[in-house]
Parts: structure tokens; C-alpha cells; sequence
């Protein structure tokens, strides 16, 4: 007989194996796996009591928690689907979220509180709201208080398929309203095995949460880490002091960011010099970093840097950048560069880039074509949203938007956005590759990229530039800087200065804001919603 592959068995062997092992730290509290587990049981009960059945959905609006955590499990035994929203949204944002997936429960976090009360009334399915650690003046449930009131004893789970959706995760609507991404156990299980191996994910990890839970499962790190009983460290708000202080007091061994966070990390380093005596793997994934991200990571700070792609539609990993042994005689500079890219397909993904007529690119290094997957990951599908679907599911592949190459030892290399490309007289430009040289400038701490009109040559590249501490730069320098590190019609013609770069709740940079920004301050009506 076959035996479904369903999440709530990760946890299952967790408490079998490492039931009395420390498995989760949070702020002050520290819970064994055995204890997780019965906090587990008492969120099913709960849920259960108010109504939750199997297929309801259950939203989460919370920072990285032992809250957070065991929602994922409380909310599986029932075959309930769990809907993480994105903590740097709008109450319109949670207020269309909430209404489109109809979750029944609002689980809330007391700091995100204040981002619901404008909407409450609105909310079309929304029976209950629970506040994690509620302040006396919020007029809701307190979490604690009712989870107490459930047994710990096991649930009666609901009977679940591996093809059961498990979680909706909405995706950030930069042309439109979020669209929510169903996985099912499936999905999420294959991921969590194959991420597993090639993460090399033990029961000697501890892990730090420093990716947002709500960010794709954080990456699906509340499945494979307890798979294996490694140790979890909840970071409610991660800065570069909390997240170093963590890697000193708990010894942890991985943590996964986006580039952003890790620059955050290194100017940190610079000025404070922490000393971590233990090996650490550091797990990165968004827009590619530069080269020199990779040299100053395993230099300087000592980690092993591990680069990886996905997305939300594919569960969302799907690539991985290490040295494969045959490579292994390249020079540290090569390696550096293989390292920086983002990668060779990971075991159960079939990763290409094909040419506008769906064919494979040459393997060169240059010819530019469409990422597309088809995986154990892909996504079952948009939540009432059979249009997208079929546009980004195409004869099995997932075309995911993303532009790359693919070199001569088979890694690929992700060049842009399919609309973040610059066309400047018919070439096309990387984005990224500008901002890649660009952060070798001494003085610039971050750096993003966009296509701006140009008279003669259709549109160059402009950039916004976030100097670091006590730098003066002027434009032209970074112009003449960028045209020594590029050829001529790669350089940036203008660039803009600001104090820091919008981000998603990830840690992404958000390049339409920055469009906005360009035109408005040109006074002209146009925005880019792409």
C-alpha cells in the first residue's frame, strides 16, 4: 500500500526520534520536540471547536515565532489550508487576501494588529481573530489563553491526500492584485527531501529563521529542518545585531536570506567584527549577487555561501550553485563566479532556458533566454484563477518570467526580469551584471538598476545608489566607474542617491517603486505597473 506523502509525518518523526531534544528557541522560551507537539495538538483542538474543517483556510499574520511555526502542523492535522500573508502589506492588501482565499480564521500577531483593525468590519469570512502576544487595549482573543483551554492529547486528523493544497501564498501584485499559489503536500514534501540532500540538512543543524516564514514556507524550512530534528531559532525581527548575537549564543550552523540582508550582514561585520567559531552555511536566494558578495562571505566571514533560485509557483527551489567535483581545479576567481550564479537543477526539477520559439538556448554564456521548470514543485495551480494558470503553466513547464544563460559547465545564470531587461540600440542589457559592478565600488552599500528613456538610444540604465556611511560620491564618478568595469553601452548614464531601497518583506528589491520614483520626480504622469 502506498503511504500518502503528507507534511504532519515530518513532525510525527521528529517527536519518535528527538522528542526530548530542544527544538525550538523563541525570545526566552524554549519547547522540546515532544512539547511542540502537544502545542500542536492544542491548535488542532482549538481550530477544531471553532469549526475548522477539512479545505478551510486559516491565515497567519506573524513575524518568525514558535506561533508561527506550529501553525503549519496545528493546521494540517485538520486538512485545513494554511494562507501565510506578507507582513509589509497594506490593510487593502490583507483586506483583498482575506476575502479572496474566504479564511475562516485570522491568526495575528499583536505588532500587525493595528494593519487589520481598519478592515475588520470588511472582512467577508473571517469568524474569528486570535492575537498572539495581545496588549491589554486589543479587544480580541488572547492566543495563549485559548490554546491553553485545548488538551494536548493527540488529534483524530483529517484523512489528507498528497495532493491536498496544503498552503496559498499570495504573490506580490505589482500588476494587479495578489494571486494566490496553491501547493499541496506533495509539492511541499518532494521539495523538503530533495532541499534536504542538497542542503545537507542534519539533526546536528540548528537553524535560524531569519527568511520569513510566510515568504513561500520559508522556503520550506519548518518541514525539512524538523524532519531531520534539527534545532529551530524563531528571530521575531531580524537585524544584523539580532542575527549575529543568535549565531553566537545558539551556534548556528544555517541560515537563508535574500542579498540584501547578507550586504546588511557584511557592512555589520566590517564595523563589529563578531567572532563565530563554527562552521555556518549561508543559504541565498532573490536577484544574483555579485561576485565579490561570494569572495567577502567565504573569506571574510569564514561561511560556506550557497546560492539557490526558486519560486513561489515551483515551492519553491529549484536550482543550486556548489562545485561539482570535476570543477574543483578551476581557479578560487572561477569558482567565486560559478558560485554567484544560480545554478544546476536540483534532483526532481528539470530546469531550461528556451529562445522565443521554445527552444534551448546554446550553452555559451550569452545567448539569452526564458527559465522554465517543470518539477514535483509546481504549483497545482492559481486560487480562482484559471487564466493565470494556463498562462504560466504551458505544455508542463512553468515559464517563470525570469531571463537567463546557460555556460559551458551547465550553470545558469539568471540575467533579469523578463521586464527589467534594458534594451539600449538593440542590445539587451542585465540589470543585475550593472549592479554586480557596481558593488564593487568601495563606496556604494546597495545598488539597483532600471531602464530609464534615452533620445538616441531607446533606454539606458539608471541607477539608485545607497552610499555607505560617511562616502562621497558624486554621479559622474559612479558613471566612469561603471563604464571602466563594463562595456560603454552597459554603463549608467544617470543615477539617482537615496537612503535605502524599497524592499519586500524578503528582503527583494522592489524595482517598480523605483520606476515610480524616477517619474515622479520628473513631474511626469506615466508610472510603470509592470
Amino acid at each position: 500500500m502506498n503511504v500518502p506523502l503528507v507534511l504532519t509525518e515530518f513532525l510525527d518523526r521528529a517527536v519518535s526520534l528527538y522528542g526530548d531534544k530542544q527544538a525550538v528557541y523563541c525570545d526566552s522560551r524554549v519547547f522540546t520536540y515532544r512539547e511542540l507537539n502537544g502545542r500542536v495538538n492544542q491548535l488542532s483542538h482549538g481550530l477544531s471547536d471553532l469549526g475548522v474543517v477539512k479545505g478551510d483556510r486559516v491565515a497567519y499574520l506573524a513575524p518568525n515565532t514558535v506561533e508561527m511555526l506550529e501553525g503549519f502542523y496545528g493546521v494540517f492535522q485538520l486538512g485545513a489550508i494554511m494562507v501565510p500573508i506578507n507582513i509589509r502589506l497594506t490593510p487593502q492588501d490583507y483586506l483583498f487576501i482575506l476575502n479572496h482565499s474566504e479564511s475562516k480564521v485570522l491568526f495575528v500577531d499583536q505588532d500587525f494588529y493595528h494593519l487589520i483593525q481598519p478592515i475588520k468590519d470588511k472582512l467577508e469570512t473571517v469568524e474569528h481573530i486570535i492575537v498572539h502576544y495581545k496588549e491589554a487595549e486589543t479587544n480580541e482573543t488572547v492566543y495563549d489563553e485559548w490554546l491553553a483551554r485545548h488538551s494536548t492529547a493527540s488529534f483524530d486528523r483529517a484523512g489528507l491526500d498528497e495532493n491536498d493544497v496544503c498552503s496559498l501564498l499570495y504573490t506580490s501584485g505589482t500588476t494587479g492584485n495578489p494571486k494566490g499559489v496553491m501547493l499541496t503536500h506533495r509539492n511541499n514534501y518532494l521539495h523538503a527531501l530533495s532541499t534536504m540532500h542538497h542542503l545537507r540538512v542534519s539533526d546536528s543543524d540548528v537553524y535560524l529563521h531569519v527568511l520569513p516564514m510566510f515568504h513561500v514556507n520559508g522556503w520550506g524550512a519548518p518541514f525539512y529542518y524538523t524532519a531531520n530534528g534539527a534545532t529551530h531559532i524563531c528571530l521575531r525581527k531580524a537585524t544584523p545585531e539580532s542575527i549575529f548575537k543568535a549565531l553566537e549564543v545558539h551556534k548556528v550552523s544555517v541560515l537563508a536570506m535574500a542579498p540584501t540582508v547578507l550586504n546588511s550582514l557584511l557592512q555589520f561585520y566590517e564595523k563589529n567584527v563578531p567572532v563565530i567559531d563554527q562552521d555556518v552555511r549561508v543559504v541565498i536566494a532573490g536577484s544574483a549577487p555579485p561576485p565579490a558578495f561570494v569572495t567577502r562571505v567565504e573569506k571574510e566571514l569564514g561561511w560556506e555561501f550557497i546560492q539557490v533560485y526558486g519560486m513561489t509557483e515551483a515551492t519553491p527551489l529549484s536550482l543550486i550553485s556548489r562545485i561539482r567535483s570535476q570543477l574543483s581545479h578551476l581557479s578560487l576567481k572561477e569558482q567565486y563566479g560559478l558560485k554567484a550564479k544560480a545554478g544546476n537543477p536540483m534532483i526532481g526539477s528539470d530546469v531550461r532556458v528556451i529562445n522565443e520559439n521554445g527552444i534551448e538556448v546554446t550553452h555559451d554564456g550569452k545567448e539569452i533566454g526564458e527559465v522554465v521548470v517543470r518539477s514535483h514543485g509546481v504549483m497545482k495551480g492559481y486560487w480562482k484563477n484559471e487564466a493565470a494558470t494556463m498562462e504560466a503553466i504551458r505544455n508542463g513547464w512553468l515559464h517563470t518570467g525570469d531571463m537567463g544563460t546557460v555556460n559551458e559547465h551547465e550553470y545558469i545564470d539568471i540575467v533579469d526580469r523578463k521586464k527589467d531587461i534594458i534594451i539600449s540600440g538593440g542590445e539587451n542589457i542585465s540589470s543585475i551584471e550593472v549592479e554586480g559592478a557596481l558593488y564593487e565600488h568601495p563606496g556604494i552599500m546597495e545598488a539597483a538598476v532600471i531602464a530609464v528613456p534615452h533620445e538616441k538610444w531607446g533606454e539606458t540604465p539608471h541607477a539608485f545608489v545607497v552610499l555607505r556611511e560617511n562616502q562621497k560620491v558624486s554621479e559622474e564618478e559612479i558613471i566612469a566607474f561603471s563604464r571602466e568595469k563594463l562595456a560603454h553601452f552597459k554603463a549608467v548614464t544617470s543615477v539617482t542617491f537615496v537612503n535605502e531601497l524599497p524592499k519586500t518583506g524578503s528582503g527583494k528589491i522592489q524595482k517598480v517603486h523605483l520606476r515610480n520614483e524616477y517619474w515622479n520626480a520628473r513631474g511626469n504622469s506615466e508610472r510603470f505597473v509592470n
